[in-house]
C-alpha cells in the first residue's frame, strides 16, 4: 500500500511539473514619459509597480521613454526618476525618448542605465517571447544599422511570439498624433508576425486593434498599447484614430502583461493611491501562428 502511494505521489508531482513547463508565463510592468520633479505621480507610478514586485520578484520592467524630465542630464535622472523609480533599477529595461536626447548622445541615459541600455537598442528572451528594445530617436546610418540588426535577428528567431517597445507611436489620438520615424521596424515585425509593440510620447494610455504598415485595423497586424502614463502631465486626446479600442487620459497607470507560451492578457493598472492597482482596461490574445 505504501508503495502504491508513492508511485501515485510521483505520478501526480511529475504530471504538476510537465504541466506547469508547458505552460511558462512572464510578467512585464510596462509605462514611459515617468520622471518629471515636483510631481507626486512618478511616485504612484514607482509605488504600484513596487508592489508588483512584491507579488512577482522576477517580473521584468519596461520603461518607454521619456524617463527624466527635462533633457535627460546626470540630474535629471539623479533628481527627477531615481528617487520615484530607482529601487528597482535592477528589473528595468529601458528605452530612451527625446527628452534623453536633449542631453548631447543621451549621454545621462546611458550613464544611469549603464550595460542594461545596450547601444540603444538590445534584445532579451522571456519564455517564448523575443523581447525588442528599440530606439525611435536615430537617424540616417545610425537608424540603418538598428533595422539591419533587428532583421538579421528577427530572422533567425524560431519561438512563437515577438514584442518590441520604443517611444514614438505609429499611430496616435493624442497631442503629438502619428510618428512615422518606425515605420520601417513597424514593416519588418510585421513581416515577420510580431504580436505587440509598447511605446509612449503621447501623455494618455490608449490601445488599438492588431494594426496593420498602413495603421489600418488588420487582423494579421500588430497592437499597438500607448502607456504614455508613467507620471509626467496627462494630455488631452484629441480625434480617436481609427482602430482606436480604448483610451484613458485621466489616470496615471502602469500596463501589466503576463506572456504566456502562445498567448497574453493585459491589464492597465491605476496608480493613483486612493485606488492603486485597480483594473481600467484588460483582455487577451493569441500570438500570431509562425
Amino acid at each position: 500500500m505504501m508503495f502504491r502511494r508513492l508511485i501515485s505521489s510521483f505520478l501526480v508531482l511529475t504530471t504538476a511539473g510537465l504541466f506547469q513547463q508547458g505552460h511558462a508565463q512572464s510578467t512585464v510592468l510596462a509605462a514611459g514619459d515617468i520622471g518629471m520633479c515636483n510631481l507626486q505621480a512618478p511616485y504612484w507610478t514607482g509605488n504600484l509597480i513596487r508592489q508588483e514586485l512584491q507579488k512577482t520578484p522576477d517580473a521584468r520592467v519596461l520603461a518607454l521613454g521619456d524617463l527624466a524630465y527635462t533633457v535627460g542630464s546626470r540630474t535629471d535622472f539623479a533628481s527627477c526618476f531615481d528617487p520615484a523609480w530607482g529601487s528597482f533599477k535592477s528589473s528595468i529595461h529601458p528605452a530612451p525618448g527625446n527628452h534623453e536626447y536633449e542631453t548631447p548622445g543621451a549621454a545621462g541615459y546611458f550613464e544611469y542605465f549603464g550595460d542594461r541600455a545596450g547601444k540603444g537598442y538590445y534584445r532579451f528572451d522571456l519564455g517564448q517571447w523575443r523581447v525588442f528594445s528599440l530606439n525611435s530617436n536615430l537617424k540616417g546610418e545610425a537608424m540603418q544599422e538598428q533595422l539591419n540588426w533587428l532583421r538579421s535577428d528577427l530572422n533567425a528567431f524560431r519561438g512563437q511570439c515577438i514584442l518590441a517597445y520604443w517611444h514614438h507611436p505609429l499611430v496616435s489620438s493624442g497631442y503629438h498624433g502619428n510618428n512615422s520615424i518606425m515605420q520601417p521596424a513597424w514593416n519588418l515585425l510585421q513581416e515577420h508576425h510580431a504580436d505587440l509593440v509598447l511605446v509612449g510620447h503621447d501623455h494618455h494610455y490608449e490601445r488599438f486593434a492588431q494594426l496593420n504598415s498602413s495603421g489600418a485595423p488588420d487582423a494579421k497586424g500588430i497592437r499597438q498599447i500607448i502607456v504614455g502614463t508613467g507620471g509626467a502631465v496627462l494630455y488631452r486626446t484629441l480625434f480617436i484614430k481609427s482602430g482606436s479600442e480604448k483610451h484613458v487620459n485621466t489616470q496615471f497607470g502602469v500596463l501589466k502583461l503576463n506572456l504566456k507560451d502562445s498567448s497574453y492578457t493585459w491589464e492597465f493598472l491605476n496608480a493613483n493611491p486612493r485606488r492603486l492597482g485597480t483594473v481600467l482596461d484588460s483582455g487577451s490574445t493569441d500570438c500570431h501562428a509562425k
